[in-house]
């Protein structure tokens, strides 16, 4: 029987980039609770954590599969970024309290953003 949330529901290389960065990191904070400052995507993860419905349950990092709440966690990113946010909302509210959901989402836009950024080298500044 697999924890709350962690039922393989689909594989992790089948995630877009934006996915995989998502889970990825959900996965490095089920190792290490006290992430350093690693970015808009560490501070999502550490949002969840501390207001999080239940705690969030991740597949190790080498893992093939792809966990519920790590599929949650990872389309909460691409529909944030995508600014579908009633729809991000929606997944937020399974993922942290009420009251917290609207904070997830902007941060889940700003992480979002700034992966697909890096992906195409859109985040560097030309001095």
């Amino acid at each position: 029987m697999h924890a709350k949330g962690s039922a393989p529901v689909g594989s992790y290389d089948d995630l877009d980039p934006l996915g995989r960065a998502a889970v990825s990191c959900l996965r490095a904070l089920r190792r290490d609770a006290a992430l350093p400052a690693a970015g808009p995507l560490a501070d999502l993860c550490g949002l969840c954590a501390r207001f999080g419905r239940r705690p969030l349950s991740a597949h190790a990092e080498e893992c093939p599969c792809l966990g519920g709440d790590e599929a949650c966690f990872a389309r909460l990113v691409e529909l944030a970024a995508a600014g579908e946010r009633e729809e991000a909302l929606m997944l937020a509210m399974l993922l942290v309290r009420a009251d917290v959901a609207p904070l997830a989402v902007a941060m889940a836009e700003q992480a979002g953003l700034g992966v697909m950024r890096m992906a195409t080298g859109a985040g560097a500044r030309v001095h």
